[in-house]
């Protein structure tokens, strides 16, 4: 009760009668129930017990608090690798955070996968440097458990391994364009699912494909089918400290974007001596051609345009009889093989092109028509030459489409 207007002590006075009288009240009802239990007063909740006294409401549940830790790397551990991924234990996963910084206080950027509850760094960790972790856990929207730890990763090693992208950033290729990286070491077998993995391809539009390690020290990537035409892929190589065998470790991290062109395809078939040319899936032009007599053959299979040279030199002395060996001057020519099997203008064999075999085992066409598929051409468009006595050597040049995808999946190391 609220006596508006009375202040000072009168107002005291007021709330200590007021006061005194309510007692009052209470013991006389209690003292006079005529069953030995008294009312509620109108003032006390639903529920209220005798005596006055109200009933207790059901206490709130309090909120579970979760129990963090951080179970690897093992605290203070020293020597720990650049690529560590930091794992931890959480009750409440989904209400877990991880924030990981180095001696300075600078934040890593990474990934946190709540439900494996491991945290994976975007890039190799500093050489020689300490960092701290911090788990901090929640549950009903209240702050829960928190704990830190600590760790160093081992020095620069003195065994690195290079790895390089043939490709350069932002160029642009033939729709059947391996994505080629080469290493400076063998890569043991047992080591080469988790090199995979760290050399992810992203496209756009999205296309499937997969790495084929060609050697212990080359790995090629190839969707399923030509790569669609004007579409964008990058290829992400996170290898910097990643264990490579025999106390060797990745040198490098980079990306790589490249930009894949129209679609431009060569077809050669050796029954009519023609090639068709096709544009974004669109024949635009038929070329006579003269294909390698029955003493060099040239090679069946689909081969793609490797290397550009204006104006060259062939030389085959020493390769071939000294009857059969010759020094000429040779221009627009598109190498598709290693062994030497090259598109080529060739005005010496205008008339035997569209009829007959002549050549060493290139594809001869006129001059001009030679320098219009040079002047059309990019490195990565793709050649299949059909019918002749021979088949491609798988590894002779970028032959990744001479193989079926069965065939090219088995290649991968996952």
């Amino acid at each position: 009760m609220r006596l508006g207007g009375v202040t000072g002590p009168a107002g005291r006075r007021w709330r200590t009668a007021t006061a005194a009288i309510a007692a009052a009240t209470v013991l006389l009802s209690a003292g006079c129930s005529g069953d030995g239990k008294s009312a509620a007063p109108s003032w006390q909740e639903a529920g209220a017990e005798a005596g006055g006294t109200s009933a207790s409401a059901s206490p709130s549940p309090q909120p579970t608090l979760s129990t963090v830790a951080v179970t690897s790397p093992a605290r203070d551990a020293t020597d720990v690798q650049a690529i560590a991924e930091i794992k931890y234990s959480s009750e409440d996963p989904a209400n877990t955070s991880v924030e990981v910084a180095d001696a300075n206080g600078k934040k890593v950027e990474g990934t946190l996968d709540k439900d494996e509850k491991v945290f994976r760094p975007a890039k190799a960790l500093g050489w020689g440097k300490k960092y701290t972790v911090t788990v901090t856990g929640t549950a009903s929207g209240d702050k829960g458990g928190t704990a830190t730890s600590s760790f160093t990763v081992m020095d620069k090693p003195s065994k690195l391994v290079r790895v390089e992208s043939f490709l350069g950033d932002n160029q642009t290729v033939g729709v059947g364009m391996p994505l080629m990286i080469s290493f400076g070491r063998a890569i043991p077998e047992k080591y080469r699912d988790d090199v995979q993995r760290r050399m992810q391809v992203t496209a756009t539009p999205a296309q499937e494909g997969t790495w084929h390690w060609v050697s212990p020290t080359q790995v090629h990537y190839r969707p399923k089918v030509y790569w669609k035409a004007r579409s964008k892929v990058s290829y992400r190589v996170q290898l910097q400290g990643v264990p490579m065998g025999d106390g060797w470790y990745g040198r490098s991290d980079y990306t790589v974007n490249v930009n894949i062109g129209r679609s431009f395809v060569m077809t050669v078939d050796n029954k009519s001596k023609h090639m068709t040319v096709t544009r974004d899936g669109k024949a635009v032009k038929r070329i006579p051609v003269s294909l390698g007599q029955k003493k060099f053959p040239s090679v069946s299979g689909t081969m793609l345009v490797m290397e550009k040279l204006r104006k060259t030199v062939f030389d085959t002395r020493g390769r071939f009889s000294e009857e059969d060996a010759y020094r000429t001057k040779v221009e627009y020519a598109q190498r598709l093989t290693w062994g030497g099997q090259f598109i080529h203008a060739a005005p010496w064999s205008n008339a035997e092109q569209g009829r007959r075999n002549v050549s060493h085992g290139c594809v001869n066409v006129s001059q001009d028509l030679g320098k219009w598929l040079f002047d059309n051409t990019m490195i990565g468009d793709p050649v299949t030459i059909r019918g002749t006595e021979e088949q491609i050597v798988n590894g002779d040049g970028w032959t990744d489409w001479s193989m079926s995808w069965e065939d090219y999946r088995k290649g991968s190391a996952i």
